[in-house]
């Protein structure tokens, strides 16, 4: 079978690529292949899956017809393993091909799971990156008293949130001096195992499990340090690595991930890549990078969804961004990863111990390269705005710190260019109307239009 169109892989980035091609061309045939059995679902909510606050239905995020409807052959629980780039085709697991004319390649990240001492396949230890991890993890749950983290990423302290919610002791094993490392500084890190701890999860840092004894089940871990920890749950948390083995023995060029220009194409013409899967640019480092962030892959995606069409579309605006909670401990960050280096980057920043607020800035050039705000994060997409525009923020950098910082506080010529006329005359119309709204005015407000 050959198609106009193919896409490897139906999570986000696959799905914006569909929905992309399908504005602009309803005709030619379009072909979905994924490994995994499951309809287009997000895996942002898999942690609040297993916490029981939602049902499995509502994981999906686009109807049980999409496919259907956009006229899309979906080849699902059918694992791609490579690539033929002369014939231009896709080769399965199961010894078929399918022919493609512009190909986008999908396929996110897999877990890293590391070499340890006696780990076999134990029924009672998962990763947590799939649907199906967690459904396995839901499962075990029931008959468990202590689960063991290792891992102190994003991921695996999403899950020891969770298992804590479910009454399970929990602990978390981490190899560096502190959480979040690669994500957030120091100080954030700090917040967030201060609020582990008051939940009652242990963390111990600067160590790994190098050893886990039992059959069928482990039964207990044993560290690095020598201490021994039982267990009757093990999740691996340790990282994601990109996906990239379906472009092995490919001319596609592959780094850390599938290299891509800033139209999503790859080095080989007709071939695009997005997603955790694809070094795309990011504008703050002005290099390509890893970026596994869920919106990213969507907007990538689309962008190659577009240029697959013909319709040339360029992303230009992607860095690391990361909304995160744990507990009642918001964070966003975004950028650089607000460094302490102060002979290049201006660092501003306060904190509030006693309400576990805290805001810092790295400036460069008077320019915004990457923010941290925990506990209150509103507006945190002005800022984000305000670094993706390369707005030079010198004038005004010290009401950055305000916790309630918005469009209010920013210089009015500044505030015009960045929110447009038709938002000046929808959401901003309220700050010069007293709240009351454009509609409610009549030209009441000296120096406003009815």
């Amino acid at each position: 079978m050959r198609y106009d169109y193919v896409i490897i892989g139906n999570s986000a980035g696959g799905i914006g690529c569909i929905e992309a091609i399908r504005e602009l061309d309803e005709a030619s045939s379009v072909a979905i292949i994924a490994a995994e059995k499951y309809h287009a679902y997000s895996r942002a909510l898999i942690p609040y899956y297993l916490d029981g606050k939602i049902e499995l239905d509502k994981i999906y995020y686009r109807p049980p017809d999409f496919y259907e409807k956009m006229d899309v052959d979906a080849y699902l629980g059918v694992k791609a393993v490579g690539i033929d780039v002369s014939s231009r085709e896709v080769l399965l697991e199961n010894g078929g091909r399918i022919g493609f004319g512009k190909l986008l390649i999908a396929t996110g990240g897999r877990p890293f799971i590391p070499p340890i001492e006696g780990l076999s396949g134990q029924k009672n230890v998962f990763t947590f990156l799939k649907l199906d991890d967690a459904i396995g993890v839901k499962e075990a749950i029931s008959g468990a008293g202590s689960a063991i983290v290792l891992g102190g990423g994003i991921i695996g302290l999403m899950v020891a949130e969770v298992l804590r919610r479910k009454s399970i002791e929990v602990t978390v094993v981490e190899l560096a001096d502190r959480v979040l490392a690669p994500v957030v500084d120091a100080t954030t890190s700090n917040l967030v195992q201060e609020k582990f701890a008051e939940n009652g999860v242990k963390i111990i840092l600067q160590n790994t499990i190098t050893k886990v004894v039992g059959e069928e089940e482990v039964e207990k871990v044993i560290l690095k340090d020598g201490s021994e920890l039982p267990t009757d749950l093990l999740i691996l948390a340790v990282g994601v690595r990109p996906n990239t083995e379906v472009a092995k023995n490919t001319p596609i060029k592959v780094n850390r991930g599938i290299v891509v220009n800033k139209h999503m194409e790859t080095s080989v013409e007709g071939i695009y890549a997005c997603g955790d899967c694809a070094e795309i640019y990011d504008f703050v480092f002005g290099a390509n990078r890893v970026l596994p962030l869920w919106p990213t892959a969507y907007v990538g995606g689309r962008v190659a969804g577009f240029n697959m069409c013909g319709r040339r579309r360029e992303y230009t605006y992607a860095t690391s961004m990361n909304a995160m909670h744990f507990f009642d401990l918001y964070i966003v960050s975004a950028g650089l990863n607000v460094p302490n280096d102060s002979d290049e980057f201006e660092i501003l920043c306060t904190l509030d111990e006693r309400r576990r607020i805290y805001r810092k800035f790295a400036l460069k050039d008077g320019q915004i390269a990457g923010f941290i705000l925990a506990g209150r994060v509103d507006r945190a997409g002005i800022l984000l705005k305000l670094m993706r525009e390369g707005v030079n923020v010198s004038e005004f950098k010290d009401r950055l710190l305000k916790e309630d910082f918005g469009y209010v506080d920013l210089p009015e010529e500044i505030r015009w260019e960045l929110l447009g006329d038709k938002v000046k005359l929808g959401v901003v119309y309220e700050y010069e109307h007293g709240g009351h709204g454009r509609a409610a005015c009549e030209g009441r407000c000296e120096g406003h239009e009815a």
